[in-house]
């Protein structure tokens, strides 16, 4: 769900990640990245989100699975 809400509206979907200094960043760039370029650059910023959210995912089954192969 979170990677389509990124296609649409990128930062919101990086806030939801937990990422909330990052959302920020993103949203005060993104909003006159869109109005100057013209839609340009909204394909990085949704690559950037896809990123995060997979990054994220991978996060959580780390501290899920990952501490076995500490032993």
């Amino acid at each position: 769900m979170n990677y389509v809400l990124a296609l649409f509206l990128p930062p919101l979907s990086i806030l939801l990640t937990g990422r909330i200094f990052t959302a920020i960043i993103v949203f005060l760039i993104w909003i006159p990245a869109i109005i100057f370029s013209g839609g340009l650059t909204h394909p990085m910023f949704i690559l950037l989100a896809w990123v995060l959210i997979y990054q994220s995912a991978e996060d959580r089954r780390a501290r899920r699975y990952g501490r076995r192969d500490e032993e």
